[in-house]
């Protein structure tokens, strides 16, 4: 397993376990600033440029799709990660993408999805090396 997989999945997994735990704490608050983020164009844009440039640092240092599930896994996140981004700053597309989540509706199983990718990525990278099967062979 490389260096670089391990530490985007840690870094990844920690995120959607951090962000997860918040969202299960405060829905109201969270469902209210995501409502707001949508009316704005300036907040769009912005989340859309962060969004994008992480996505594709994540595509451009990592588009790993073999190897085991981990690889795969953080290669599928950044690809993802980019395709928001772009949507996020594609104008007049992101209300309507939006609405079809029904995010308030299924707020708690977007909240869960996130869990369990986090605690996924976040044990994988922290004890990929503990074991003898994910250790890299350098000969």
């Amino acid at each position: 397993m490389s260096a670089r997989t391990l530490f985007i999945s840690r870094l990844l997994g920690l995120y959607c376990l951090l962000m997860s735990l918040i969202m299960f704490t405060h829905k109201q608050a969270i469902v209210e600033i995501e409502g707001t983020l949508i009316h704005s164009p300036a907040m769009l844009f912005i989340g859309g440029l962060m969004t994008l440039v992480a996505g594709l640092a994540i595509v451009l240092s990592h588009n790993v799709w073999s190897g085991g599930v981990l690889p795969v896994v953080v290669t599928l996140l950044g690809w993802i990660s980019l395709i928001k981004g772009l949507v996020l700053l594609w104008p007049g597309t992101t209300a309507g993408f939006w609405e079809s989540f029904h995010y308030e509706q299924l707020f708690y199983v977007y909240a869960s999805i996130s869990f369990v990718i986090g605690a996924y990525l976040t044990y994988e990278g922290f004890t990929a090396l503990r074991f003898p099967r994910f250790r890299e062979h350098t000969h």
